[in-house]
Order: structure tokens, then sequence, then C-alpha cells
């Protein structure tokens, strides 16, 4: 088997006459384009496993975590991020986010939690 014959010469061309400046912005611009979509599929996809591990770190015992990641599933808002809808309920009521956890896991909030996150209201 051949080696491959290398075509960087050719493939370079464009870059010959460029800046370092023009080289630094260009590098800058492909990295975007290869890095957003992976920002922009990490903002949209997660995962009962990925939540409960950020409500661990958050504080919350494993018991905690799994019933609010569960209730939260069930009401179709996972991906609003298990932490982000702790952490918005706790400043809604000027509460610990912990507390406040232990508020919904106790059946208190929904009814801001479905105003905020379920029908609309302005968090992601």
């Amino acid at each position: 088997m051949e080696p491959r014959k290398s075509d960087f010469e050719e493939r370079a061309k464009h870059l010959m006459n460029m800046t370092d400046e023009e080289l630094d912005k260009y590098f800058w611009d492909l990295v975007e384009k290869i890095v957003d979509p992976l920002i922009d599929l990490a903002s949209t996809h997660t995962s009962p496993s990925i939540e409960r591990s950020v409500l661990l770190r958050m504080g919350f015992n494993s018991m905690e975590a799994k019933a609010l990641v569960d209730k939260f599933f069930e009401k179709h808002i996972l991906g609003k991020g298990a932490g982000n809808i702790v952490y918005t309920i706790a400043k809604e009521h000027n509460i610990d986010y912990i507390q406040a956890g232990r508020d919904l896991i106790a059946g208190k909030y929904w009814d801001d939690v479905d105003r905020i996150f379920v029908h609309g209201g302005d968090n992601k």
C-alpha cells in the first residue's frame, strides 16, 4: 500500500498571504463552526442522570435529587435544568435553594413552577 501523497501545499494556498491577525481570526471562526453545534446540543439535551448530578453537587442527597428530577421529568421541564428550576423557585420565595428543593418535594410551589416553566414564563 502506497503512502498517502501529501496535498498540504495545495490545501494551504489560501492561507499563505494572510497576516497573523487574519490567520487568528480565521482560526477562531473555524473553532466557532466546530463548537457552536456542540453548545447548541448541550443546551437542548440533558438526561435525568445529568440533572441528578447537578442537584447532588448543589448539596441535595441522592433521594432528594431523584425525587426532584422525577417530578421535573414528569412535567416535561427537565430541559430547563433541575438546578435552574430549584434556584428560580428559591429566588422567587427568597429562601435558600436547599429549602426550596425540599419544599418542592413536599408539594409546595408547584403552581409557581407551572407558571414560570410549564406555561411559558421568562425562564429558559
